[in-house]
């Protein structure tokens, strides 16, 4: 009982450690800035880049069921659907198809895929880099150049239910993840 007991408080202190290392505001990081996240080289925001804003997402990833090319049947990510909050749980803005990001001040940025690596959780959506194609609104996205996706849980298509008698069937994928928002150093 006493082993149990020990194991447990171990994992809760990795666990208060691991939140204030990824969720906590930093010491190092100049008041009302974010601290730029430690990931992977290869989803690194380029250089002359600064973080400018955090949001937290929690949803849904929406797939479809369609055919490949060879027949095959398989769940095809569709868009998310998601609300945005900052770090005081405050709603900021949604999250959707595009994949693009709208905040509550009017300004949206759409992105596309350049970068992935896998989630350290083998059951959630990989880690991203993405780079903004579009803007529109002058709010705070509107200089937007790179977005990191990353702390995702959950998220994937389900292993199976996607056949040819389920073809354009949908299916929700509850996730969350973190987003930071990149825009050229000031």
């Amino acid at each position: 009982m006493r082993s149990l007991l020990a194991a447990a408080l171990f994992v809760a202190s990795l666990s208060t450690a691991a939140l204030t290392q990824t969720a906590g505001p930093s010491s190092k990081a100049p008041a009302g800035k974010e601290v730029t996240p430690d990931v992977p080289d290869a989803i690194a925001a380029p250089a002359g880049q600064e973080v400018i804003l955090l949001a937290h997402a929690s949803g849904s990833q929406i797939y479809t069921c369609q055919a490949s090319p060879d027949g095959k049947f398989a769940w095809t990510l569709k868009g998310p659907d998601a609300e945005l909050v900052d770090r005081n749980d405050k709603a900021i803005g949604q999250h959707s198809i595009g994949p693009s990001w709208k905040l509550k001040d009017g300004s949206e940025v759409t992105a596309k895929v350049a970068a992935h690596v896998d989630s350290f959780d083998e059951d959630s959506v990989p880690w991203l880099l993405l780079t903004a194609v579009n803007h529109s609104g002058s709010g705070q996205l509107s200089n937007v150049t790179s977005i990191q996706r990353i702390h995702t849980h959950g998220g994937k298509p389900p292993k199976d239910g996607c056949d040819a008698s389920h073809k354009d069937d949908e299916t929700k994928s509850s996730y969350t993840a973190d987003y930071y928002f990149y825009a050229p150093a000031k």
